[in-house]
């Protein structure tokens, strides 16, 4: 696993060239039915249930392939829904957890009772074999059962036999433990928060998620994905290549200024109070709490590596 100075240092170089703007933020167009279901292919589907997180589905005769589970109270209503695709009342065969966060994870007891595969990077079974309290609010996370723990881990990639391909996106865009899983014959790629449809990403710094990493995780989708990929984000619409191309010059821009403002000894108030990310307002909202977030993720990163 690379150090916090060596994920800087890949951050910082995949940044350089970046140009200072404003991207429109163009949004991949699609078309959801009466229950809120996006069809992406004959055999996949986005299932959004109000409320939760959105949940990747591949059903087939033989089983049903899930990537993420919505939270352990919206459980129930998202495998329901589930249950109601073409082919998806068989049996869940597999679970990927995107990251350990209980919005993913909340199907885990459900389905590793049921004997489910829960597939997850090793750093996300690590996070939910342990209580986790963040220090900027005070929310708490109980660590979960054996039985909801991730079964199957990884540290780099795999492959299903069914040919679906997952990673690490080892850059900690959002915790330390995000993961891709790519279907090839769909050209459809799930990235949990690694990438974010709407609104201000949510920097989990407790867990490994920083600022230098939002920017290296979008550039390691692009990586993966090509000029057609359809990538499902856990909240918002479908996004496009182009979308993520957007978003790393965004994030990219934001990246530069935190880290010019931190060279010069300012903290995450000070920050706040600059307004780096003034031009992209209008389009994303209030970016307060985010830079407030990104900021202490570079103090996080820069600190030594104890």
């Amino acid at each position: 696993m690379q150090t916090r100075r060596q994920l800087l240092k890949n951050a910082m170089a995949g940044t350089a060239g970046l140009v200072l703007g404003a991207p429109a933020l163009r949004l991949a167009a699609q078309t959801a039915d009466a229950t809120g279901n996006v069809k992406l292919a004959d055999d996949l589907f986005i299932v959004r249930v109000p409320g939760e997180a959105s949940v990747l589905a591949q059903t087939s005769r033989d089983g049903v392939l899930l990537v993420d589970g919505g939270s352990a109270a919206g459980s129930d209503a998202v495998l329901k829904a589930v249950s109601a695709l073409p082919n998806g009342s068989g049996k869940i065969q597999t679970l990927f957890n995107t990251h350990w966060h209980p919005e993913q994870t909340g199907s885990n007891e459900k389905l590793g009772t049921a004997g489910a595969t829960i597939i997850a990077q090793e750093n996300t079974r690590l996070w939910l074999q342990q209580n986790v309290a963040y220090p900027w609010n005070g929310q708490k996370f109980k660590k979960l059962p054996k039985i909801a723990q991730p079964n199957k881990t990884f540290y780099d990639n795999g492959t299903l036999p069914s040919g679906v391909r997952y990673g690490w996106i080892s850059d900690a865009a959002h915790t330390d433990g995000d993961l891709y899983v790519y279907f090839p014959q769909q050209n459809v790629m799930a990235v949990g928060d690694a990438a974010y449809g709407q609104g201000w990403p949510v920097v989990d710094w407790w867990t490994g998620g920083w600022i230098g990493g939002i920017v290296g995780g979008l550039q390691r989708i692009q990586s993966v994905a090509n000029r057609d990929t359809k990538i499902v984000p856990a909240r918002g619409p479908v996004l496009s290549f182009a979308d993520i191309t957007a978003q790393v010059d965004m994030y990219g821009t934001i990246y530069d200024r935190l880290n010019q403002m931190m060279n010069k000894g300012r903290g995450p108030s000070e920050a706040v109070e600059a307004k780096p990310a003034k031009e992209y307002e209008a389009k994303m909202g209030n970016p307060d709490e985010f830079i407030r977030r990104s900021a202490e993720s570079l103090w996080a990163y820069l600190s030594p590596d104890a």
